[in-house]
């Protein structure tokens, strides 16, 4: 394992294999995602979890599964409907994505099982595609979601690109253990080596850290590394809320839009989200698609 350093630094990489999944694989967090190979299952919980909490995405995951348990069931529903599941997770571009990708999967007859076929489908990234190849089928495809890439970056004591951190992944995955590797990594980012103040004493590449919570966060600016999110208190983000929150209920008059997004850019708002094919307009009237 290089994390992202030369090649004289492999010397721990056996060590770390070990030190990493053992501290991890008991304390992986009882996830409903963490129970299933399903591609489509994976692929939803992905899909869920970016940018969004991981509390927030367990009811609404199990609840969309209930309601849309395979591709075909997805693709069969109106986007309204999937939409509608969807309220209160935020960002409903990606559920109109994952709608489409259903929709490509239930044409094809069967889940992709390759890195360009999965990144062929709508709204699925390098991120996304691989969490599929690692967590659905198991295989060996390094994952590189903020949590893992904060690690790296620290370890390495330095800000990575993109292509230093992705290749720094693909050379330390373990042969045979993707889904443990990987599971284990995203633990330890979110549970030891967090954002701020992280738990060094506790985590099992102390040896490795080329960092310990010493002078500036290399993760900061790192390559895959969220940054803190704009003020969501009276952004266009929230008004557009508003509008598919009022939307999931019923049609929404045209006039009275504005007073429900609160927002001075709303008609603005409101072209943008027809435009996305998130909203439509009948008459005077605003609907779900």
């Amino acid at each position: 394992m290089t994390w992202g350093c030369e090649p004289e630094c492999l010397t721990q990489s056996q060590v770390s294999e070990v030190a990493v999944l053992a501290w991890g694989v008991p304390r992986l967090r009882d996830l409903p995602w963490r129970r299933t190979r399903d591609p489509w299952a994976v692929l939803v919980s992905e899909v869920m979890l970016q940018q969004t909490q991981v509390a927030r995405v367990v009811p609404k995951y199990l609840a969309f599964m209930e309601a849309f348990p395979t591709p075909a069931e997805c693709a069969a529903a109106p986007l309204g409907d999937v939409l509608r599941s969807w309220q209160g997770l935020g960002y409903p571009r990606r559920a109109r994505n994952l709608h489409a990708a259903a929709t490509e999967v239930a044409a094809r007859g069967t889940f992709p099982e390759s890195l360009p076929d999965l990144l062929a489908l709508p709204g699925v990234g390098q991120y996304t595609a691989r969490a599929v190849l690692a967590f659905a089928f198991e295989a060996d495809a390094a994952v590189v979601d903020t949590n893992i890439a904060r690690v790296y970056a620290r370890v390495a004591g330095r800000s990575l690109t993109a292509k230093e951190v992705q290749a720094a992944a693909d050379l330390a995955l373990p042969s045979g253990d993707g889904w443990a590797w990987n599971q284990c990594l995203m633990e330890l980012g979110a549970t030891l080596c967090r954002p701020g103040v992280p738990a060094c004493d506790e985590c099992p590449l102390q040896r490795e850290c080329a960092w310990h919570g010493v002078g500036p966060d290399p993760a900061i600016g790192s390559s895959g590394v969220s940054r803190p999110q704009a003020r969501f208190e009276g952004s266009e983000r929230q008004a557009r809320g508003r509008l598919m929150k009022a939307l999931s209920n019923g049609a929404v008059r045209l006039t009275d839009a504005p007073d429900v997004m609160r927002h001075a850019a709303a008609p603005q708002l409101i072209d943008a989200l027809c435009r996305e094919g998130l909203v439509r307009l009948e008459g005077e009237w605003l609907l779900l698609p």
